[in-house]
């Protein structure tokens, strides 16, 4: 229960980020940040592992890269499914992917792999 709780505020800090830094990703309220962060997790959670299957040839030829699509992607159904959300285009959407997978990574790094099985 710890690692969701922190994991959703590691999602909710991303998304936060993104909406500063990259133009076209906005908010309305912080309800809609912390509501966006939970659709996210589960929608990565169901959605994601199929499409990434899905699209497992191109992501083989792009090297991997094509992954930020599909990262930019779940953020842009989120922000379909979601009023308040708002990504104006793909660009927007991998840029919040990319801001969001940095965050994250960042903080698997200080936080580490305790937990994990």
């Amino acid at each position: 229960m710890l690692r969701f709780i922190v994991q959703f505020l590691v999602t909710a800090a991303g998304l936060w980020l993104a909406s500063r830094i990259v133009p076209g990703v906005s908010f309305s309220d912080t309800g809609t940040l912390l509501l966006a962060a939970i659709l996210l997790g589960v929608v990565n959670a169901i959605v994601r592992p199929i499409l990434t299957i899905l699209t497992f040839p191109i992501t083989v030829i792009t090297l991997g890269l094509f992954l930020l699509v599909v990262n930019a992607a779940m953020i842009g159904l989120v922000a379909v499914l979601l009023n308040g959300f708002v990504v104006n285009g793909l660009g927007a959407g991998i840029g919040a992917a990319i801001i969001t997978g940095v965050v994250s990574w960042l903080a698997g790094a200080f936080i580490g792999n305790e937990g994990k099985a």
